[in-house]
């Protein structure tokens, strides 16, 4: 059963923990997913949660809630923010599990920010977002 489904490859489809500045001038960093296809992301569902692994095996000594979020549509070359981040999770691996729709293709990837890539000398200008940030694609 499982051999017969499909997953299509993933591409134009991005992560971005970005940072700016809120109405008090503090740095506030979110995260957004940003879609560079030509096509429309329908029915997309988000899952986030953060981790630290233990030095042996799989077990996890530390982790965030999963936290779930939904976006009903996202048009092309457009983005949408998922959620605002406390730095205190940025020594954890940050997880957004995406899945989403393009026609009746269902697509699906885990992007995982490592606790060493979320760091200021990491800092990106994202053009779509007009903003700095850490892109994962």
């Amino acid at each position: 059963m499982k051999k017969d489904i499909e997953f299509p490859l993933v591409e134009g489809v991005s992560i971005v923990i970005a940072r700016e500045k809120n109405e008090i001038n503090q740095d506030e960093w979110k995260a957004y997913l940003i879609n560079e296809n030509k096509e429309e992301l329908n029915t997309i569902f988000i899952t986030s949660q953060g981790y630290a692994s233990s030095e042996i095996g799989t077990e996890y000594i530390e982790k965030t809630s999963i936290l779930r979020h939904a976006i009903p549509k996202l048009a092309s070359r457009d983005y949408a923010m998922i959620e605002i981040l406390s730095d205190e999770v940025f020594r954890l691996n940050n997880e957004f599990w995406v899945s989403y729709y393009i026609g009746d293709k269902l697509y699906d990837k885990k992007f995982i920010f490592l606790p060493s890539t979320i760091q200021e000398k990491n800092l990106q200008k994202i053009p779509m977002l007009n903003m700095e940030g850490i892109l994962h694609k």
